[in-house]
């Protein structure tokens, strides 16, 4: 398990620097199957070890990685299915723990909602662009067809605090996550509306 200080969504591609010896460990085990999990740190250092972990993760595969000369090595992974975990284990060097995976396989999707939500999730992010240029990462993103896909597409392309990304990914209903997707989305909306209207006033000099 490689906790860390940030919610990683399924479908979701990120970016990890790996330097602790425990972690570079967790690698050199995971060689053949080229996957590992990961939660979010509740609190404390992701760092060292001594952390406060959650109970809800996601399973990581391993896309590329490249080892550097002074033993770091950059991974580029993607998220797949949800877990919860059970119980923590002793880490023995890095965490371990048993888990479970989480499925709601009698759920569908509602298409209108889906649809609310992708229009609000891009609504926000054009309105972001205009406040805050800076915290829009660029994406060629291409929108899956299959609806549970999309759904979790959604969720990492909208800007949002962690607190709502870790509940965003422990909702096991799909049309809960679209549900509490558009309400984050409404509410960020209003926030850079008023920061947009504040700016709008600030006099030049």
């Amino acid at each position: 398990m490689f906790p860390l200080g940030m919610v990683v969504f399924p479908h979701q591609v990120v970016g990890l620097c790996v330097f602790e010896s425990r972690y570079r460990q967790l690698l050199d085990d995971v060689a053949e199957s080229q996957r590992f999990g990961t939660c979010l740190i509740a609190r404390g250092s992701e760092v060292g070890g001594g952390d406060e972990r959650t109970f809800v993760g996601t399973m990581l595969t391993i896309r590329g990685q490249q080892r550097l000369d002074d033993g770091k090595v950059l991974v580029v992974a993607e998220g797949g299915s949800c877990f919860a975990i059970t119980s923590w284990l002793e880490d023995q060097p890095y965490p371990r723990a048993l888990a479970e995976e989480r499925w709601c396989d009698d759920v569908m999707i509602d298409p209108e909602l889906l649809r609310l939500a992708e229009s609000s999730v891009r609504a926000l992010r054009s309105l972001q662009s205009e406040v805050a240029a800076d915290e829009v990462f660029a994406t060629n993103c291409h929108m899956d067809e299959d609806p549970w896909v999309r759904s979790w597409q959604l969720c990492s392309m909208t800007p949002m605090a962690l607190l709502d990304q870790f509940k965003v990914i422990s909702l096991r209903d799909p049309n809960e996550r679209l549900r509490y997707l558009v309400e984050v989305c409404c509410e960020r909306y209003g926030d850079y509306q008023r920061m947009l209207n504040v700016d709008s006033r600030t006099p030049l000099v």
